[in-house]
């Protein structure tokens, strides 16, 4: 799966956020956008995927040399980020549940298997408003790692997680990414140590 970015720019008001983006994403590949805080990477993101429009320019989408449509790309992609709310109401089990309706699990992994590895099964039955942030963030990564879908977004991955929590995340980035396109929005060097491909959203001002 790869994703085409041709003079991308997005305006707010009258201010551009970034503008004549043009940037290739391969699948088998990780990137990364650094930036400061408010310099757009999230934006950037966004509208990468469809979930916020573009002022300018295209973005298009493709898999084995063939188009894929703006309406058919959400089935391919996964997102983990802190402006992306979890259900609260649920509990852990019933959100993964929720979740593998949607995007089914690598492997054919069931539910109780997924919050195995993601190591809160003590906390199966709680709901997810009593969750530490550190507890919200590990489900919200372990969804993304584990859901059979070709691109995996993910925005400020480590925040809130321990420094366990951040080694939990470097193995999964290991194991599960080599053969998929990956694309991280971060202005923390831990979080992309591994990464080959740094975007600098300020390159686009």
């Amino acid at each position: 799966m790869n994703i085409q970015l041709e003079n991308l720019g997005k305006k707010f008001r009258k201010e551009w956020i970034f503008r004549n983006v043009n940037l290739s994403f391969e699948a088998g590949k990780n990137y990364t956008f650094v930036g400061p805080n408010g310099s757009g990477k999230s934006t950037l993101l966004q509208v990468l995927i469809g979930v916020m429009p573009h002022t300018e320019g295209k973005v298009s989408y493709s898999s084995n040399n063939q188009e894929v449509s703006v309406d058919d790309i959400y089935k391919k992609i996964v997102i983990a980020a802190p402006y992306l709310e979890l259900v609260e109401e649920f509990t852990l089990l019933e959100s993964v549940e929720f979740h593998q309706k949607f995007k089914p699990f690598k492997d054919n992994i069931s539910a109780n298997e997924l919050i195995e590895k993601i190591q809160l099964a003590p906390h199966k039955d709680k709901t997810v408003k009593n969750f530490s942030s550190g507890m919200k963030q590990r489900l919200k990564l372990g969804l993304a790692f584990y859901s059979e879908a070709p691109i995996i977004l993910l925005d400020e991955p480590t925040s809130n997680l321990d420094a366990q929590g951040t080694a939990w995340y470097l193995e999964q980035i290991e194991k599960h990414t080599p053969d998929r396109l990956l694309i991280i929005c971060s202005n923390q060097p831990n979080e992309y140590t591994f990464c080959k491909n740094i975007v600098d959203i300020r390159d686009y001002k």
